[in-house]
This record gives C-alpha cells, sequence and structure tokens, in this order.
C-alpha cells in the first residue's frame, strides 16, 4: 500500500521502485511541520519493513525547487519552545532517512539551499539538473546548519571546503557541486528523471539483500578505522552466503540467464 501524504506525493513508476516528491512547489518544497512528520513517517515506515522496494527517489515537484530547506514564513513568530519541537521531528526524520535499508537518490531539480541540502545529503547519492543551485545558508540567518549538514558535508567534500560552504553561506552552482562531490551526475532537466530512474532501475535489478549489505557495509565502514571497517564489511558479507539469492545469481551466471532475485 502506497502512503497517501498531504505534501508529498508517492508512486510507484514500476516495480521495486518507490518514487517521493516534495509536493509544496508554491513555498519552493520547503518543508513545514506537516511536511517533516511526512517524510518522518515515510521513511519510518520503510526502516520498519521496505517490503519489494528495493530502491526510492526523492525529488521536488515543479522546476524551481528541489527543497528550499524549512519554511521561515511558519516559523516567524515561533517561540523557542515550539522550535526546540519542530526542529526535534526533523533530527528523528533525518536519522531514520539514514537508516533507511533500500538506496534512496535524491533528483535535484532546482534550489537545494539549507535543509533542503541536507536532505540531498542524507541520501545515498544525487544527479542534478544543469541549472540547480545549492547552498547552507543558516549562518546568514544567526544559526548553524541542525540536520545533519556540517557532518554530512564536511563527509562528502572535505573539511575545508566544508568549512567554506557553511562559514561563508554562499550559493553555489551544479557544476561546481559536481566537482566537489555534492551531486554524482549532471543532467539536462527534462533528462533529470530519466536518468535518475535508469540508475534506480538498474540498482533495483540486482540482489535486493546484496543491495542494503553493500550499503550498510559502505555507510558503516566509513565511521571505523580501517582494520575494524574490514571486519566490519565481512559481517555484512557472511549472511549473504546461505541466500536463495547468492545461489541464483551463480546459477544464472554459469547459464548465461539474467538472474530471477527474490529477496531471500
Amino acid at each position: 500500500m502506497v502512503p497517501r501524504y498531504e505534501t508529498l506525493l508517492v508512486e510507484t513508476p514500476e516495480p521495486h521502485l518507490l518514487l517521493a516528491t516534495l509536493n509544496r512547489p508554491r513555498a519552493a518544497n520547503a518543508f513545514n511541520t506537516r511536511m517533516m512528520q511526512e517524510l518522518l513517517d515515510l521513511w519510518t515506515g520503510l526502516v520498519a519493513a521496505p517490503g519489494d522496494v528495493r530502491c526510492v527517489v526523492l525529488t521536488g515537484a515543479g522546476s524551481r525547487a528541489f527543497c528550499a530547506g524549512a519554511d521561515l514564513k511558519e516559523r516567524n513568530g515561533m517561540s523557542d519552545e515550539a522550535w526546540f519541537e519542530q526542529h526535534a521531528i526533523i533530527e528523528r526524520e533525518q536519522e531514520m532517512l539514514l537508516h533507511v535499508p533500500v538506496p534512496v537518490i535524491a533528483a535535484v531539480n532546482g534550489a537545494a539551499f539549507a535543509g533542503g541540502l541536507e536532505l540531498l545529503l542524507a541520501c545515498d547519492f544525487a544527479y542534478a539538473a544543469t541549472g540547480a543551485r545549492f547552498a547552507l545558508t543558516e549562518t546568514t540567518l544567526g544559526l548553524i546548519p541542525g540536520a545533519g549538514g556540517t557532518q554530512t558535508l564536511s563527509r562528502a567534500v572535505g573539511e575545508r571546503r566544508a568549512k567554506e560552504i557553511v562559514l561563508s553561506g554562499r550559493p553555489f552552482d551544479a557544476e561546481q557541486a559536481l566537482a566537489w562531490g555534492v551531486v554524482n551526475r549532471l543532467c539536462a532537466p527534462e533528462r533529470l528523471m530519466a536518468e535518475t530512474l535508469e540508475t534506480a532501475r538498474a540498482i533495483a535489478a540486482n540482489a535486493p539483500l546484496a543491495v542494503r549489505q553493500a550499503k550498510k557495509s559502505i555507510h558503516g565502514g566509513l565511521q571505523r578505522p580501517l582494520d575494524q571497517a574490514m571486519r566490519f564489511e565481512i559481517e555484512c558479507y557472511e549472511p549473504l552466503i546461505a541466500t536463495a539469492d547468492r545461489r541464483e545469481g551463480i546459477a544464472a551466471f554459469n547459464q548465461k540467464r539474467k538472474p530471477r532475485f527474490a529477496g531471500r
């Protein structure tokens, strides 16, 4: 059952693929409290039971923005207590996104500013339209990135580049985002979704348990010293040996046919 939301459009364009669209185009897809809650619900459901979903694509409605970050009109005049309560939701949402077992690809159709860039950075990787722009603007507003941005950005681009981006608050363009490692590929705007879905389709065609374990190994290994990370990789590898998909993959190779992976 595909969930129905007020601020998100969630659909299955083809088997095993889930397309989630931030659906507040008149507000540049900025996330209000409702969107934060709905994103949290979506990721929580995928963590608990991904079902037959093998890859997720996250994008924004329209061509103006992927996500402009938090809705500052909603936050205008908000009490400190209400601000803390609202921010706790996005903290949980970002944490849950990081724990989604299947790959999540961001298709960045427009501006990704502040929390919108942090949302992108919490995805596994991203493709972007050539005209997209990016920024972490929080220091220009008396804040710092608070949805993981100081941590995920520095892991993507390195400490010195992250300091430049965060401390200046200046926007950067799609070519810089590609060169610095924020996004993996630039696409013509009219080709963005097709190319993102092509990669999602390739991921979904692979053994789903192996894809999940590979994602877990890469992400978890980067948090460990190399010798510990090598052992963690084996911890992720060994459960796959006894799976039906491992046997199917080897049989299909030897029989010169495409494998039929069932996720078990």
